[in-house]
């Protein structure tokens, strides 16, 4: 085991370049888009597929199929700005949950000096997260655990011969760590439940960090860590289940000691990381042309930026109406900008350019769907055969989750009762998608309102630990105790109440 000291951290410094051609990298967990070179493409993708394995293999996780469409797309765009410009907020990356379409944005350089954070920090870091949710769908982790683990592993170090080292310190979290203790350790096993600060943010994760490398990696206290999760996942308070960490400013006091010695770094060696598989593809010049496009629409748009964005795809797609993956774009853009004939339309386009294309399917019956509710039509006939359209994709891709939500959905926008496959399929959406809140969200909606309880309070409890949950993470708190109270009447009147929670696949 080697030991790095940690460093104070300097500010980023974002390193912009641009390549000329946009090629994809698939492989069985990714799909990674890039203008920079296919070597250097390659390369990244397999060491996504190699950290992937790592965390498996650390972790005891089984490496099952992942169906295409529950991949995760990362889009590596040319510098932080970039970012910043997608997200809306000051971020050097970013990552998305969702059902058939997680999506992670990164720079191609965050950052060259080693106290700054990096794209591949920032990326290893969220597809922590996504394995988090993926692999133990209803486990409930507390959001210093959440933020710590992934610092623990997103710093890992990549070797030529196959090898990866992990738990080295995230440099870029020197100068909180060193500078003080926003987040003293009572404060921060209750980080959950309280209203955090911008420095107090910045603790959870960087003193998430410490504590879960000294508790993981340390060689203290073992047994604690597994302990004090087992009583989390047992419904007991945080500071109950804390107990098994004794006293805590005895704790607290290692921790400040701990900072400032050196930290250990384990080493895998390459006989236990399953080399991938990595296919490369020049982009089609009409997916080229329209992916700027694409990237923002993916991201998300909301109603006073759709009309642009609409307007900047019909410009980028005008020139390819026989290429599938840019009529998609178009269709998408249409239907966020809420012009339903065009986007139903351009998914015709698409679907004539590839029959098989689950998107365009998807997207065909999602501009039916709004264009019936925005006329009022509730005829049978009409939903009937909207419902043609969203089973066609089905049978194309059977593990992809959409068209099983849509489905579902189908039923519930209308009012109507959703018959017992369309329930079974939003059973089945949500094991192939486990990531997606919103989709977790909407399926204990439906137990509560079939009376399962318990099924929808063990849903529930991982959305009100997540750091990022928000409003969901009110709600389903507030569900929880509802529950817990056993009022079945204030539980149907609080869901009611939150009717936003609802998957209406809405601009964003």
């Amino acid at each position: 085991m080697k030991r790095i000291s940690l460093l104070l951290a300097g500010m980023l410094a974002p390193v912009s370049a641009h390549a000329a051609e946009w090629h994809e990298a698939s492989t069985a967990h990714f799909v990674v888009y890039s203008e920079q070179s296919p070597a250097k493409l390659e390369q990244f993708a397999g060491r996504l597929e190699r950290f992937d394995a790592a965390i498996r293999w650390m972790r005891g996780l089984p490496d099952e199929p992942v169906g295409k469409a529950n991949r995760v797309t990362v889009y590596v765009v040319d510098d932080t700005a970039d970012v910043e410009r997608l997200s809306f907020r000051n971020a050097a990356g970013f990552y998305q949950p969702r059902a058939g379409g997680s999506l992670a944005v990164v720079p191609r350089s965050a950052g060259a000096a080693e106290t700054s954070l990096s794209a591949q920090a920032i990326l290893l870091h969220e597809y922590t997260h996504h394995l988090f949710w993926t692999q133990s769908p209803n486990a409930v982790y507390p959001s210093w655990y959440i933020e710590g683990y992934a610092e623990t592993l997103a710093t890992v170090k990549f070797y030529d011969d196959g090898a990866i080292d992990y738990g080295r310190p995230p440099q870029y979290r020197g100068y909180g760590l060193m500078t003080g203790n926003a987040l003293p350790i009572k404060k921060l096993l209750m980080a959950d439940t309280l209203k955090l600060s911008d420095q107090q943010r910045e603790g959870l994760y960087g003193r998430g960090w410490l504590l879960s490398h000294y508790l993981l990696l340390s060689g203290q206290r073992r047994g604690q860590l597994a302990e004090y999760l087992t009583a989390i996942n047992a419904g007991k308070p945080p500071l109950e289940a804390a107990k098994a960490f004794g006293d805590l400013d005895a704790l607290d006091r290692e921790l400040e000691r701990y900072k400032r010695g050196t930290f250990g770094v384990r080493k895998l060696s390459a006989s236990v990381i399953k080399p991938a598989a990595v296919q490369m593809r020049k982009l089609t010049a009409g997916e080229a042309a329209t992916m700027d496009v694409r990237i923002r629409s993916k991201v998300g748009v909301n109603a006073k930026s759709a009309p642009g964005v609409y307007e900047r795809a019909r410009r980028a797609a005008a020139a390819y109406p026989n290429d599938c993956g840019a009529q998609l774009v178009l269709a998408e853009a249409a239907y966020d900008a809420r012009d339903y004939p065009a986007a139903e339309a351009a998914a015709d386009r698409a679907l004539k350019a590839d029959a098989n294309a689950v998107d365009a399917h998807v997207y065909k019956a999602m501009a039916r769907m709004a264009a019936a509710q925005k006329a009022g039509d509730k005829t049978p006939a009409t939903w009937s055969a909207i419902r043609k359209i969203i089973a066609a994709g089905n049978r194309i891709d059977p593990e992809d989750p959409e068209p099983l939500i849509l489905y579902y959905r189908s039923f519930v926008d209308i009012g109507a009762a959703p018959s017992d496959n369309a329930k079974a399929g939003l059973h089945k959406a949500f094991q192939l998608a486990p990531q997606d809140n919103r989709l977790r969200f909407n399926l204990a909606t439906m137990l509560l309102r079939d009376g399962d309880k318990k099924g929808a309070r063990a849903m529930l409890a991982p959305l009100a630990f997540q750091p990022h949950g928000k409003g969901l993470a009110v709600i389903s708190n507030a569900l929880i105790t509802l529950i817990d109270s056993g009022d079945t009447d204030a539980v149907l009147h609080k869901l009611d109440e939150a009717k936003d929670g609802e998957d209406a696949r809405e601009p964003t």
